[in-house]
């Protein structure tokens, strides 16, 4: 895409007088779901998806009857291939998780090991894992390599968390070479840090965009050039307290970025921030305002289009696509659950509009979604 086209579609952004305050439902969207063989049936087991990529190939990661995970990899065709490092815990809440899935069909992700130490993986198209560490990582329970997305080029973005569970960036190229990063504001002590996002996190050149926690445990986005150029960036109306603050999630290959930030009532609003700094802020119509409640932004596409979820006043969860001229179109699927904690998310979408999440049904089981968005 040209980037006389990305300034044209954030101007149509700013223009619209529909930008984040109405639903469309004049497109119906087609909403499949399904679960992989292996997933559990009780509540808080079941079929979790987080990426999708250009050609519709779907990773995430199942909960089996013993609430050990598996990755996943779900073909355009709804072929489901299981996986697991041979490293990976079968212990509850041990396993392996699928986080992105690139155009060749290569997964990373990571696993938590039977000490619930992570370590991080790389799943070639044609099966083959190559697990990885970063150096500096600690050995302690839920310390080690968190790889979080990777390109076309086979980079992976990621972070760790070293003995004293302070959090640093780090990036790796095909060959295993690695280099760690902090932004200079990033705190050094516990649960502080640098972190990068899930599936969504980096571009095709090399970009990475991500949260770092300060020494007052603050939030605050960033974006990190191939060349290692951070740029820090704070979303206006953002609290200043606690765990307040801006929280990067995804970018796509013209460095739009996207996320949400918390603001001094610890209530969540979605963003959209341009190549040049410039954001748009945006909330879903029926989002609470209560803490803890509000617009969640996850995936964005090359064309612009965010995937997120919202939580309601009743802390029921739903999912929605932004489209590029702002307009919103809730999605929940049928058989969601709608009590506290149930309902839909959905965390990425591609060019064609088809997005990727799952939903918690009434007894509290995840199943898979894929949502074909006719535009």
């Amino acid at each position: 895409m040209s980037i006389q086209r990305i300034v044209g579609l954030f101007f149509a952004l700013q223009a619209s007088v529909a930008i984040a305050q109405n639903y469309t439902e004049v497109h119906e969207p087609t909403i499949i779901t399904f679960d992989a063989p292996g997933a559990g049936t009780g509540p808080g087991q079941g079929t979790l998806a987080l990426d999708i990529n250009e050609e519709g190939a779907v990773t995430g990661w199942y909960v089996d009857t013993n609430s050990a995970t598996h990755g996943y990899l779900r073909a355009r065709d709804g072929t489901i291939n299981e996986f697991d490092p041979l490293g990976a815990g079968t212990g509850a809440g041990q396993g392996t998780l699928g986080l992105d899935v690139n155009s060749a069909n290569a997964i990373t992700g990571e696993y938590l090991d039977t000490n619930y130490v992570w370590h991080s993986y790389v799943r070639a198209y044609d099966g083959a894992i190559t697990e990885f560490d970063v150096k500096g990582i600690g050995s302690g329970p839920f310390q080690g390599t968190q790889a979080a997305s990777i390109n076309d080029a086979g980079l992976i973005a990621g972070y760790y968390t070293d003995a004293n569970n302070a959090n640093h960036g780090f990036l790796r190229v095909a060959d295993g070479a690695v280099t760690e990063f902090d932004p200079p504001g990033a705190g050094l002590g516990a649960g502080q840090g640098t972190l990068v996002a899930l599936g969504w996190s980096l571009t095709s050149v090399g970009t990475i965009v991500g949260t770092f926690i300060d020494a007052n445990n603050l939030q605050h986005g960033y974006l990190r050039t191939r060349s290692g150029g951070i740029t820090e960036f704070n979303v206006p109306g953002a609290g200043t307290g606690p765990f307040q603050g801006t929280l990067a999630s995804g970018i796509n290959s013209a460095t739009m970025n996207t996320g949400w930030y918390v603001d001094t009532n610890n209530v969540a609003h979605g963003y959209i921030r341009a190549p040049w700094g410039a954001i748009i802020k945006y909330d879903a119509l029926g989002a609470g305002t209560l803490s803890g409640q509000g617009t969640f932004g996850y995936g964005i596409s090359d064309v612009g289009a965010i995937a997120g979820n919202y939580v309601d006043a009743n802390n029921v969860n739903h999912g929605y696509l932004r489209s590029p001229d702002g307009t919103i179109t809730k999605i929940d699927a049928p058989g969601a659950g709608t009590l506290p904690g149930q309902g839909t998310l959905l965390f990425d979408t591609n060019v064609a509009g088809w997005a990727t999440g799952y939903y918690v049904d009434s007894n509290g089981v995840s199943h898979g979604l894929l949502l074909l968005h006719h535009r």
